[in-house]
C-alpha cells in the first residue's frame, strides 16, 4: 500500500513573490529612496529583487552599482534578449539583488511602442522566469516619474503599488492621478493591482505645511495612507552617494529607523489582506 500523502502539491509549490511597484508621475517625491531602503528593511527576513526600472538609474546607484560599472539589466529583459536569471546582480546587502537600468534603457519607451504586447513585456519576463523568480520573496519594481510605457508595465506585471507622497502641496495633485491610473490598469490589464499604500516622504514636524498636507491626504485616503512617515533627514540624502541604503550607511538616523517601522507595517498589512482572503 503506498504511503499516504501528507501534504498536496499545492502546497509544496513554491509560492510566486509579491510584486510591489513604486510609483508616482512627479519626480522627487523620494520614490526611489523609499524602494531602496523598504527593500534593504525587507531583506533582513526576506529575500528581495529590486527592479530598476527607471532610465536614469538612481536605484541602481543607490545599491552600490556605478552606471559604469553595470552590464545588461532591465532594458534586457523588457526586449526578450535574455532570460531573468543571467541578469540578475548581487549587492552589498544579503539578501537583496538588483537587476539594474542599464543605458539603453532611456531609448525603451519608444522601442516599446513597436513591439507586440508592449505594456506586458515586463509580466512576460518575469512568466519565462518563474523558477527564477520563485527564489525571491519580494520583488520591488522602481518606476520612472511618469505615466509612460515603462511605469505601464510595471503596473501591469505587479500585484499591488505603494505611492511615495512627499508632505508638499504640488504633491497632492499628482496623487489622485496615480490613484486613477492604477483604476484603469486594474480595468484594462492587471485585475489584481490594488494600491498597497501611500507613504508620506520628507515629512517636516517643523513646518505646518507638512501636518496640513498629511491631514489632508489621510482625510481623503483613509486607512490606505501608511502610519509610518518618513521624516526630512540629511543621513538619508548622504547615504546615495556612497553607493548604500541609510540602513547601512547610518542604522540609528531617524530615517533608517523610520523605514524599518514602514516594513514592520507593510509586513502587518500583507498578513491581514491575506487572511483576509482566506476567509472570504
Amino acid at each position: 500500500m503506498p504511503a499516504p500523502k501528507t501534504e498536496s502539491a499545492a502546497l509544496r509549490a513554491p509560492r510566486p513573490p509579491r510584486i510591489l511597484a513604486f510609483a508616482n508621475q512627479k519626480g522627487g517625491v523620494g520614490k526611489t529612496t523609499t524602494a531602496i531602503n523598504l527593500g534593504t528593511a525587507l531583506a533582513a527576513e526576506h529575500k528581495v529583487l529590486l527592479v530598476d526600472l527607471d532610465p536614469q538609474g538612481n536605484a541602481s546607484t543607490g545599491v552600490g552599482l556605478p552606471r559604469n560599472g553595470r552590464g545588461e539589466g532591465s532594458y534586457a529583459l523588457l526586449i526578450g534578449e535574455k532570460p531573468l536569471a543571467t541578469l540578475v546582480c548581487p549587492t552589498a546587502v544579503p539578501n537583496l539583488s538588483v537587476l539594474s537600468a542599464d543605458n539603453n534603457l532611456a531609448g525603451a519607451e519608444v522601442e516599446l511602442v513597436g513591439l507586440p504586447e508592449r505594456e506586458r513585456r515586463l509580466q512576460q519576463g518575469f512568466a519565462a522566469a518563474a523558477e527564477a523568480l520563485n527564489a525571491y520573496d519580494y520583488v520591488l519594481i522602481d518606476c520612472p516619474p511618469s505615466l509612460g510605457l515603462l511605469t505601464l508595465n510595471a503596473l501591469v506585471a505587479a500585484d499591488a503599488v505603494i505611492v511615495p507622497l512627499q508632505t508638499e502641496f504640488f504633491a497632492l495633485e499628482g496623487v489622485s492621478q496615480i490613484t486613477r491610473t492604477i483604476e484603469r490598469v486594474r480595468r484594462g490589464f492587471n485585475p489584481r493591482l490594488r494600491l498597497a499604500g501611500i507613504v508620506l516622504t520628507m515629512f517636516d514636524r517643523r513646518n505646518n505645511l507638512s501636518e496640513l498636507v498629511a491631514t489632508d491626504v489621510r482625510g481623503f485616503f483613509k486607512e490606505a495612507v501608511f502610519d509610518t512617515v518618513i521624516p526630512r533627514n540629511v543621513r538619508v540624502s548622504e547615504a546615495p552617494s556612497h553607493g548604500l541604503p541609510v540602513l547601512l550607511y547610518d542604522f540609528r538616523s531617524p530615517g533608517a529607523q523610520a523605514y524599518i517601522a514602514l516594513a514592520g507595517e507593510l509586513l502587518r498589512r500583507e498578513r491581514q489582506a491575506s487572511t483576509a482572503e482566506k476567509a472570504a
